[in-house]
């Protein structure tokens, strides 16, 4: 307290406090910063008196705030329920002309199309994406939604029916189609396998097998019964187009070897009976708007 002086270049008293020969100013608040800080008080002083503010033993003060909607004291819980409230009594009269829309009315009615893609894109977050990924792009062994190749249809049909029922799923109608173990099952020799593959590859752009000849009469005698003679696959088969250069468990010479020898059996669950209908159809919508749907 005896170091307080008055500065000779701003003349404002110092505190007393000095540092590396640097003293600290008694500089007083600008009037409009006390005059903002009295009025925040007095706002927090009325705040606590109509509102619901102080907590106590077993309850809070409710506050001297009364009306008709809130006649024991205004509550947020109530406000925020009462709100909570009528958006699911407004789904809930959407969700009843949705269910019983067919999905091509849907696509055709735009307040209807949103609100279906809304609740697919919800559903889709909750139940598809730990597979498919949040951006339905797909990983290995789970197919992109994006693109526009399908192993049992793009359709909005084709993708309700998929969803309903999966794919080698539970489902006494889940969709059924095998990839064989063809050496693994003793169908072909190690040596065959990847001679094979290395037709498949060349399909696509890839180098011609060291005997082409040998690998296409492979392919015609084990292959294109699934995937056709000209390898462009079968939906009701869930076999893939070979010719695209579109891999579900990578494009690799390795990953192409590994599914001859040892077949691939993936599993789509059956959401049917897991899901309501109604989510079913929006999750069927939102699906083929991402940009692959037929």
């Amino acid at each position: 307290m005896a170091n307080k002086e008055i500065d000779h270049i701003t003349g404002v008293e110092t505190t007393g406090h000095e540092w590396d020969g640097l003293k600290e100013l008694n500089s007083p608040l600008p009037k409009w910063w006390l005059y903002l800080l009295y009025i925040c008080i007095a706002w927090a002083v009325g705040y606590t008196i109509f509102y619901p503010a102080w907590p106590l033993a077993t309850s809070y003060t409710k506050g001297i705030l009364r009306t008709e909607d809130f006649p024991d004291g205004y509550s947020q819980r109530i406000e925020g329920q009462k709100a909570f409230n009528v958006g699911v009594a407004a789904r809930a009269e959407k969700s009843k002309v949705l269910a019983s829309a067919s999905l091509k009315d849907i696509q055709s009615n735009p307040t209807l199309l949103e609100f279906a893609r809304a609740n697919g894109k919800a559903a889709f977050g909750d139940n598809c994406a730990p597979c498919h990924g949040s951006g339905a792009t797909g990983g290995p062994g789970y197919p992109s939604l994006q693109d526009d190749d399908w192993l049992w249809g793009g359709s909005l049909d084709q993708i309700q029916f998929t969803l309903t029922h999966g794919i080698r799923s539970t489902s006494g109608e889940t969709r059924v189609g095998d990839m064989p173990a063809f050496v693994k099952d003793g169908l072909l020799k190690k040596e065959e396998a990847e001679l094979l593959a290395d037709h498949v590859l060349s399909l696509s752009g890839g180098a011609a097998p060291a005997d082409a000849a040998k690998a296409k009469q492979l392919f015609a005698d084990n292959c294109a019964s699934c995937h056709g003679d000209d390898a462009k696959g079968n939906q009701e088969l869930g076999a893939p187009n070979l010719t695209d250069a579109i891999w579900l468990y990578g494009g690799k010479r390795a990953n192409v070897v590994e599914t001859i020898n040892n077949g691939r059996k993936g599993v789509m669950p059956t959401w049917g009976g897991r899901l309501d209908p109604i989510t079913i159809k929006s999750l069927a919508v939102y699906v083929h708007s991402l940009g692959g749907g037929k």
